[in-house]
């Protein structure tokens, strides 16, 4: 009786025990890592960040990519030759790189495990922090940051970094530590920043580092002439502004728009900006837009 006893108890054990699923770890440490799909079958690619995917041309029609709440959920319709795959950070620029390869699924095959990546122990300094080492004694030691961090100026980090993520492929864009994207508002007006210019301003991304902000502005010719865009004819509390060329182009040629990147201390474009000013009633002398004009001739009392 005693031993039956102990073979219910081992069974009743093992049938509650939860199930376990194994899970590959890949650790990213700057070189590609291997993912092995099976056709038909959706592998699970745990980041943990949010990313952006770039998939070559040749595998469309081949390969799905989903990409959601740090994870990615990749299936291959058809067998893959090696095909490396990009994955972006959103928040700061950071590239991974993934060589996938399909083969068509083998009877009694079992389904593959997912891959967790995890990156590779040590700490982490952000642009410009001082690092702290360990002194004999045991006390915190704090050495300079190297000295190529403080020969580039972080406006120009940061300006070079937006530029980058607008107009370079995404396998060149330059990873920068603790840059993060910025929510911008919608439909910030902006028609004070060129006042003297026939051009329509719109801003289309913005990035944060340390207390420093640089927002890529959007600029549209409205004229049918070309025009030159100068620094000094921008309106607004901006540490630097660099355009990305030097002229735009009469309105629907291929020229003519561009985009300026404004780099602002302590907040972001929108607090930069120059107010707006009613149009002055030159009778009244009071920002009345809504007051007609006096027709030439008529006379006034005072």
């Amino acid at each position: 009786m005693k031993h039956l006893l102990c073979a219910f108890s081992l069974q009743l054990t093992v049938v509650l025990s939860p199930a376990v699923h194994a899970v590959e770890i890949l650790r990213w440490e700057r070189l590609p890592l291997a993912v092995s799909l099976v056709v038909d079958q959706e592998r699970i690619v745990f980041i943990d960040r949010n990313v952006r995917v770039g998939v070559p041309a040749s595998l469309t029609g081949r390969l799905r990519v989903q990409s959601a709440g740090g994870a990615l959920y990749l299936r291959a319709s058809e067998p893959i030759e090696p095909t490396r795959l990009q994955l972006q950070d959103d928040d700061n620029g950071t590239l991974i790189l993934l060589d996938i390869a399909a083969e068509s699924a083998v009877a009694g095959q079992a389904a593959m495990e997912p891959v967790r990546i995890v990156e590779t122990e040590g700490p982490t300094q952000r642009y410009g922090e001082a690092q702290t080492s360990q002194a004999s004694d045991g006390s915190a030691e704090t050495t300079s940051p190297p000295r190529a961090a403080h020969e580039t100026p972080v406006p120009v980090v940061l300006t070079r970094y937006a530029a980058q993520n607008l107009y370079a492929p995404l396998r060149t864009v330059e990873s920068v530590p603790g840059v993060a994207r910025v929510n911008l508002r919608r439909h910030l007006p902006l028609d004070t920043l060129l006042p003297t210019l026939p051009v329509q301003a719109r801003a289309i991304a913005a990035w944060r580092l340390d207390d420093l902000w640089v927002t890529a502005v959007r600029l549209a010719n409205r004229s049918t002439r070309w025009l030159a865009l100068d620094p000094r004819e921008l309106q607004g509390d901006f540490m630097t502004a660099t355009f990305q060329h030097s002229a735009l182009g009469p309105v629907g040629t291929p020229e003519d728009t561009s985009v300026v990147y404004l780099v602002t201390r302590g907040h972001g474009v929108a607090e930069s900006l120059l107010p707006r000013v009613s149009p002055i009633n030159a009778v009244l002398n009071l920002p009345s837009p809504s007051t007609p004009t006096p027709k030439d001739g008529a006379r006034h009392e005072r």
